[in-house]
């Protein structure tokens, strides 16, 4: 009964568990680009080459960072998605009444992080797009 008792325990703690943690340079380069949106401890799911027969998903806790310069969805500063002004990659972001999706990737490389901001869906929107539309200038200029 006690081996029950501490498996709940374990599941309940790994539920919880804290994502936010960010080192002091990330902070200080989030807070010198100007953080538009931060939400910590969110559960996303993950979609491995959405839309495809092969597709399987995943729930996975993480946080994620808006700012004028950047989206970093992370786990405690470890990087899942970071697109910057020098990402090459293909991005785009689709809202669905108070969820968003995040696609990262093409074809069979294809990742979806699908979640609900705290606040503002469309907010959330319209700054990821921008930063993704920034992305897409800087390597149609190189």
């Amino acid at each position: 009964m006690r081996s029950v008792a501490y498996l709940g325990l374990i599941f309940l703690a790994a539920g919880c568990q804290k994502t936010g943690r960010l080192s002091p340079e990330l902070t200080a380069r989030f807070e010198k680009e100007g953080i538009a949106h931060r939400a910590d401890d969110l559960n996303f799911r993950r979609t491995i080459a959405a839309g495809r027969r092969d597709s399987g998903w995943e729930e996975k806790r993480a946080s994620i960072v808006v700012t004028h310069e950047s989206v970093f969805l992370h786990v405690n500063g470890q990087a899942l998605v970071e697109i910057t002004p020098r990402s090459t990659g293909f991005y785009e972001v689709h809202r669905d009444h108070d969820r968003l999706s995040l696609r990262a990737g093409g074809g069979k490389s294809a990742v979806s992080w699908s979640f609900r901001p705290p606040d503002d869906a469309d907010g959330w929107a319209i700054d990821i797009r921008s930063v993704i539309r920034q992305a897409k200038n800087k390597s149609a200029t190189h």
